[in-house]
């Protein structure tokens, strides 16, 4: 008798300029279908949001309990709230506040969803692989990097460096080629690294680099993207295996 594959739906609360995460989850998702039984459609609901700025990112993040209802009316089976900053930018220990929140507003919609976030995906991930000193990529401007640097580190982790491209414009993060963070990764200081964060941002395009960067470094590569696909698959209990996507998602966390 043929087992009808587990059919799984996938949701995630994104930026309205966000290009990038309704592309390289489901690409990861999809290299995870290759290799085991478990089948996946993706469903967003969509943030306001142009410019890469603290006072968007908090006016973007306001507009998310109605994300998460719209998207449990969809039974979603895990939710994930797809933009780093804005939730880091909000304050240490933040994405808690937003999961638990967000949880709730789906549960008082009658349709109770898991949540998670890119932001506390990417503390998760490196803690989940032992990172205690990192080096990280991000896009964005100076001080916003700034406030991700304090992120993780109030999670534990030392930054021991960081590259910031200074980009405001989210359509251009998101236009960024794939592979640019191999060649941006050799402006960071790696030397001694647990780990090094190949794009700290989910709108930086980064999947076609993440092995290739591992490969040559001989270090472990994470991105928040990556990371975040490792939290969905562990909240669902399934394997957290994708193929070519480092090595948070090896199999072995």
């Amino acid at each position: 008798m043929t087992t009808t594959p587990r059919a799984l739906r996938i949701g995630q609360i994104v930026p309205s300029s966000n290009t990038t995460m309704e592309t390289e989850i489901p690409a990861m998702l999809r290299l995870r279908e290759t290799i085991a039984p478990e089948r996946f459609t993706f469903h967003s609901s969509r943030m306001r949001m142009k410019q890469v700025t603290a006072a968007e990112l908090a006016s973007m993040d306001r507009e998310s309990d109605r994300c998460a209802q719209e998207l449990s009316d969809a039974r979603v089976d895990v939710l994930g709230y797809a933009c780093l900053v804005a939730i880091m930018s909000q304050g240490l220990g933040y994405h808690r506040v937003s999961q638990e929140r967000l949880h709730q507003a789906t549960v008082d919609n009658g349709a109770p969803a898991p949540v998670i976030s890119s932001a506390g995906a990417l503390v998760e991930g490196l803690h989940a692989i032992g990172a205690r000193k990192v080096a990280i990529l991000t896009p964005y401007m100076k001080p916003l990097t700034k406030l991700v640097v304090d992120y993780i580190e109030n999670e534990g982790i030392e930054v021991q460096d960081s590259v910031s491209l200074e980009i405001a414009d989210n359509l251009k993060v998101g236009a960024q080629d794939p592979m640019a963070p191999a060649s941006h990764v050799d402006r960071l200081n790696t030397r001694g690294v647990d780990a090094v964060v190949l794009s700290a941002c989910v709108q930086m395009p980064s999947l076609a680099s993440i092995q290739p960067v591992q490969d040559r470094l001989g270090l472990p590569v994470v991105t928040a993207a990556a990371a975040t696909v490792y939290r969905m698959l562990k909240v669902l209990d399934l394997e957290a295996r994708v193929p070519n996507a480092g090595e948070l998602l090896t199999g072995k966390y």
